[in-house]
């Protein structure tokens, strides 16, 4: 498969992600020609800001496989990396990330900053922008229709009594 063709499974994660009300994000690993870990967004669902696509898909992975270095492996995500989600690739020594949309809030492999430039011991190639029309118009979509969501949702106003 190629590096679009595995975007794709990764955009499906995110749709997946859009539809259970979470910021549609998706990310899977790649080992040789097969997905060992997939993960989406589920921060809302567990409650937590850990639960990033990337730490789930990276988790999968080393279940997988058996261990935590994945270092034949390539990560495809829809949406650039967060300091957190960088990371973790750092330390799971993945050789390599493709990633979708740039994030100019957060993204931490060059738009904000570019972590793994920085003097860690490991430094994965990055390649962006695979799928980054797609990727993009999924989260605008997303947050545009979260926006009439919200507009129009009661707001819970403290009631004062005198």
């Amino acid at each position: 498969m190629t590096d679009r063709e595995y975007m794709l499974e990764a955009l499906a994660l995110a749709r997946e992600a859009a539809a259970a009300g979470e910021v549609p994000v998706g990310c899977v690993i790649v080992r040789g020609d097969e997905i060992v870990g997939r993960g989406r967004n589920r921060r809302e669902e567990g409650r937590s800001a850990l639960a990033h696509a990337e730490l789930e898909a990276i988790s999968q992975a080393c279940r997988t496989l058996g261990g935590w270095r994945l270092w034949e492996c390539t990560l495809y995500v829809t949406l650039e990396p967060c300091p957190m989600c960088a990371g973790a690739i750092v330390n799971a020594r993945i050789p390599r990330v493709v990633y979708g949309a740039k994030d100019a809030k957060a993204g931490s492999c060059g738009s904000v900053c570019d972590l793994f430039s920085m003097a860690y011991n490991h430094h994965p190639q990055v390649e962006a922008g695979v799928l980054e029309e797609e990727c993009a118009k999924l989260l605008t979509d997303f947050f545009r229709e979260l926006r009439v969501e919200l507009r129009t949702r009661p707001k819970w106003r403290k009631r004062i009594d005198n």
